[in-house]
């Protein structure tokens, strides 16, 4: 699910070191400020009630807060910034301008607040872009979001704006420079957050004389993966009358909690390190929801009960949460709730199957799975089950096995390939 998990990984594959960009205007583009995006909920959005809260300020959704350039790469500095974490870059043909964008959105109970998120535009090609969305995977640390650091968050913006296309990458809640903790594996606000996402970054990209078609182009890695098969069922069922799902494929997606992702903690497929990190940062995040436990000591054995709450508060990176959590998920569970994760029910279940029916429709757009087979962080039977609920639908999707990989692996693999395919679907090369 991780981006974050890639750090170890990054030091052996040559990744560029986390780095601020200098020389680049910290200024506000005028009149950004109250920019309004219209319409912006749907009648099923106005009238469903979450979590015993309606939806409520729909009408500013998407209204774009504040615009801040944060990066100006030409061609070769693209190719360079990519090949430095081995990603293939035939694809890329253009430079990029990249942007800091904070716009309003609710928060999961449907009340009024902002998130930030990247958009990045290419230096040349068609003056009306497509549209891609990418949504990113597992990170704790608030600064790592896409429009916060020149880190892997940035890969498929440059990858695809590079390509000739927009992208939209949102921060999602509590990340980048959103307030409040950021509510890992909500399904539901990370969808709100992503398509209002897309509504800033149509307003800004129509400022900025590069006005979008409204063919959405949907990708994303690990949580990511499973946010972006959540957005593109959104977008195919009306969320928003102005972006048109043309195709849809996730990479490595935890689609399926209850049945594949949370079993695979108890028989190897997850490896410890990774499973321990997951399940930690979900019980802490779900807890606020859905109200899982009163106490940290009903779940977490001594000591890790009295600090594990505060590793998750936006300002650890992944390093110091892992150092302060157990080696193994049964040493960190007490044994009562180490059973309950194993037959989940109540409050517990809830969460899980509230992520798990992102699958669970008939595409229009076309539709491909990425997933790796030795990726002991989001197992391939997650993309599987998947492509069987899809099935179920009447919708025949591959799973694209990218064979022995990890599961950065599987994304720097599997990112290059999903943008030659936007490509090949928009008639402009091949799909491979």
């Amino acid at each position: 699910m991780s981006d974050e998990r890639c750090k170890t990984q990054e030091r052996r594959t040559s990744w560029p070191m986390r780095k601020r960009l200098s020389g680049v205007a910290a200024m506000l583009l005028a009149g950004f400020a109250g920019f309004a995006v219209a319409p912006f909920a749907t009648a099923a959005e106005r009238d469903t009630a979450h979590r015993g809260t309606a939806y409520r300020d729909t009408v500013h959704r998407g209204t774009v807060v504040s615009v801040v350039p944060v990066a100006d790469r030409d061609a070769g500095q693209v190719r360079e910034f990519l090949a430095g974490s081995d990603i293939a870059t035939d694809s890329v043909r253009y430079g990029v301008r990249a942007y800091r964008l904070t716009y309003r959105t609710v928060d999961p109970y449907g009340k009024p607040t902002t998130a930030t998120g990247l958009l990045t535009l290419p230096k040349g090609g068609t003056q009306r872009l497509d549209l891609v969305s990418d949504t990113h995977g597992t990170m704790v640390k608030r600064t790592y979001a896409p429009s916060a650091s020149e880190d892997l968050g940035r890969v498929p913006s440059y990858l695809n704006a590079s390509a000739g296309r927009a992208v939209a990458a949102p921060d999602y809640l509590g990340l980048g420079e959103g307030p409040g903790p950021h509510p890992y594996m909500d399904t539901r606000s990370a969808v709100t957050a992503s398509v209002d996402m897309l509504r800033a970054a149509r307003a800004t990209a129509d400022r900025l004389g590069r006005p979008l078609t409204g063919d959405v182009y949907a990708t994303g890695f690990s949580q990511g993966g499973q946010v972006a098969m959540a957005l593109g069922r959104a977008l195919d069922g009306g969320a928003d009358q102005h972006f048109r799902l043309k195709a849809l494929a996730p990479v490595s997606g935890p689609y399926d909690l209850a049945g594949q992702e949370v079993p695979a903690l108890f028989d190897g497929r997850v490896n410890d390190t990774s499973g321990v990190f997951y399940i930690a940062y979900w019980l802490v995040a779900q807890n606020r929801l859905h109200h899982i436990y009163k106490d940290p000591g009903e779940v977490f054995r001594a000591p890790y009960a009295s600090h594990v709450e505060s590793l998750f508060d936006g300002t650890h990176d992944e390093d110091d949460v892992i150092k302060g959590l157990a080696p193994s998920v049964k040493q960190l569970l007490t044994p009562a709730f180490y059973d309950r994760l194993r037959h989940p029910t109540g409050a517990l279940l809830d969460a899980m199957r509230s992520a798990d029916h992102t699958c669970d429709w008939k595409p229009d757009a076309p539709v491909r799975l990425y997933a790796g087979a030795a990726d002991t962080d989001v197992p391939i039977g997650n993309a599987r089950s998947c492509a069987l609920q899809l099935a179920a639908h009447q919708a025949h999707v591959p799973v694209v096995n990218q064979g022995e990989v990890d599961h950065f692996g599987s994304f720097a693999v599997s990112a290059p390939q999903v943008a030659r395919w936007f490509n090949a679907l928009a008639g402009r090369g091949s799909p491979r």
